[in-house]
C-alpha cells in the first residue's frame, strides 16, 4: 500500500468513498468542487491502483489544523490504513509548524488510541465559527471533538547573503 498526496485523477474515487459514509451519516458530504478546491490538503492510500483510504488536513489557524473526511474503504478496514493516514497528517502538521490537530468524530476510541484527547467544542472557536456554524447539524451536532498536541519542527534559520549594496572596504 502507498500513501501519497491526492491528485486530480483521485477525485472521483475520493468522492465515492466519502459519499458512501455520508449516506450512512458518519461523515459530512463533500462536493466534487470542494474536493478539487482543497485537493492539496488530501492524502490517499492506494493499493493495486485502487484508492482504499482518504483523509484531509485543513489548516484552521496558526495553531490548529483539522483532520477531515477520514474514510477507509469497507473491504480494507481493520488493517491500519486509517491509523497510517492520521499519522501522516499529524506529521504534516508538525512539518508546517502547527502545534495542534483536531478531529470531530464519532470514532472516539480510534482517535484516543492515536493520542488524541476529548475537548469541549467551545474550546475551538476557530472551528466552530468558521465551519460548524454553517453545518446543517450545528444545533444538533453529536460528534465529539478530539485534540492532539504535535511537536512542530523548529523553523529553519535563514542564512541570507550580505546585501548587494553593502560597502566594500
Amino acid at each position: 500500500m502507498e500513501l501519497r498526496k491526492a491528485v486530480v485523477q483521485d477525485v472521483e474515487a475520493m468522492y465515492a468513498l466519502i459519499e458512501h459514509y455520508a449516506r450512512e451519516g458518519l461523515l459530512l458530504p463533500r462536493s466534487r468542487l470542494s474536493l478539487y478546491e482543497s485537493l492539496q490538503c488530501f492524502t490517499v492510500a492506494v493499493e493495486a491502483d485502487r484508492l482504499v483510504g482518504v483523509a484531509g488536513l485543513h489548516i484552521l489557524w496558526e495553531d490548529l489544523a483539522e483532520i477531515r473526511s477520514l474514510a477507509v474503504a469497507p473491504g480494507a478496514q481493520g488493517r491500519g490504513i486509517g491509523a497510517q493516514l492520521v499519522e501522516r497528517l499529524v506529521d504534516e502538521a508538525g512539518q508546517l509548524g502547527i502545534p495542534q490537530v483536531l478531529a470531530l468524530t464519532y470514532q472516539r476510541r480510534f482517535f484516543e488510541k492515536r493520542g488524541f484527547h476529548a475537548v469541549e467544542k467551545q474550546m475551538l472557536p476557530h472551528k466552530v465559527w468558521k465551519d460548524c456554524v454553517n453545518c446543517p447539524k450545528f444545533a444538533t451536532c453529536d460528534e465529539s471533538a478530539y485534540l492532539r498536541t504535535v511537536s512542530p519542527l523548529s523553523s529553519p534559520k535563514l542564512h541570507l547573503p550580505p546585501p548587494l549594496y553593502a560597502s566594500q572596504p
